[in-house]
């Protein structure tokens, strides 16, 4: 980075490195931008009872980086990629989904990695971290058997 650039926060979608150690001051980063999406949260719905557990409208416009964000600060682990775009960990994968505004979540690993064998629990803890805070998941089956969770706005929310 020259002088003068910033560098901005991606939470781990899954396609991307090993995310850093929280030693490298990962955690507290993640843990910054996840009280920030809850303070929007709560400035942007003052009116509802429980405003933490509904999906600011970023959210909505950006669910990839919300629902990564979501899965980063639970302490889910994230897949990544290696330099060769071979996939080198265990955890979940954010891509887009079927539906505009919606996120596809998936477990993924190395061959041999038993990413398959764990992919019901682990993304069963997934979809209760999207749930607690207001997002609709939705489980499925897809080619191979291969489980993946749909994760949408709530009824009746729009950017």
């Amino acid at each position: 980075m020259g002088a003068g650039q910033e560098r901005v926060f991606e939470p781990a979608s899954g396609d991307g490195p090993v995310a850093p150690d929280a030693g490298d001051g990962r955690g507290a980063e993640v843990r910054t931008a996840f009280e920030g999406m809850l303070q929007i949260r709560r400035v942007t719905r003052p009116e509802h009872p429980d405003p933490g557990s509904v999906p600011a409208a970023w959210e909505l416009r950006r669910p990839l980086r919300a629902v990564a964000l979501a899965l980063e600060a639970s302490g889910t682990p994230a897949s990544a990629l290696g330099p060769s775009g071979e996939r080198i960990a265990t955890g979940y994968r954010v891509s887009e989904g079927e539906a505009p505004g919606s996120a596809r979540v998936e477990w993924a690993g190395p061959p041999g990695s038993g990413a398959t064998h764990d992919e019901e629990e682990a993304l069963a803890g997934c979809g209760a971290v999207l749930r607690r805070l207001g997002w609709t998941v939705l489980s499925y089956r897809g080619p191979r058997r291969r489980r993946f969770l749909e994760v949408e706005p709530p009824p009746g929310a729009h950017p």
